[in-house]
């Protein structure tokens, strides 16, 4: 298996993977926006991404299989990583060596993962048991009503905003680092890693933005 035996393999793949990822993450943003915005267009967008055939029955597979993948690599890349060290800490010299988010990838992305759990038991599953198991008919008005509710919690809030912290910190390295790993470098990559690493502080805090303001603008019962 090229992927798991190749040093120069894994990496591309991780990196190609983590910049599918952050792909999705922009159009997930793009439509959470809606929600603080027009409520109206954040129904019907999410009515589409809920009831489209290629989304739910193509795209949807894909994203889950990309983020396995993606967390399932970093773990490999990691444990192979400490493992192919001949001193471990020898002359280890902490953030003089490397910055803190790229001695850290492990961490956050665990933490990642672990809100993802969170967001799939928020969102995804119940989504699932209202349209196959309770087979409620279709409502297009109802995704910005139920979002709301979800971050009624101020304990889930807290959670949501920590997440985003650390997928900040997660992708102030790996996304500039990913266009590295693919090889990308030309007289646009300084550029590029400028956009990547306003992108990994901007959507974020973005993400944070909506779950505060939902919260906060909660609908009367």
């Amino acid at each position: 298996m090229g992927i798991i035996s190749s040093s120069i393999a894994r990496k591309v793949a991780m990196a190609l993977s983590g910049l599918f990822l952050v792909f999705f993450l922009g159009q997930h943003f793009t439509i959470n926006l809606t929600s603080v915005i027009d409520p109206d267009t954040f129904n019907s967008w999410s009515h589409f991404m809920g009831s489209n055939f290629l989304v739910q029955y193509l795209l949807q597979p894909v994203l889950i299989f990309g983020v396995v993948f993606h967390f399932v690599m970093g773990f490999i890349l990691e444990i192979r990583n400490r493992n192919a060290r001949a001193v471990k800490y020898a002359s280890y010299k902490g953030s003089a060596n490397a910055s803190w988010a790229s001695r850290n990838m492990i961490i956050s992305g665990l933490v990642i993962l672990a809100f993802l759990g969170l967001h799939f038991y928020d969102f995804w599953i119940p989504e699932m048991i209202h349209k196959y198991i309770e087979t409620h008919p279709e409502d297009p008005t109802r995704y910005y009503a139920e979002t709301v509710h979800k971050f009624e919690n101020p304990v889930r809030v807290g959670l949501y905003v920590l997440s985003f912290i650390l997928l900040a910190i997660h992708l102030w390295h790996g996304f500039a680092s990913s266009f590295q790993s693919v090889g990308f470098n030309n007289k646009y990559s300084v550029a590029l890693t400028k956009f990547a690493k306003a992108y990994a502080i901007v959507i974020p805090l973005g993400f944070i933005f909506i779950a505060l303001y939902l919260h906060f603008n909660q609908i009367p019962h």
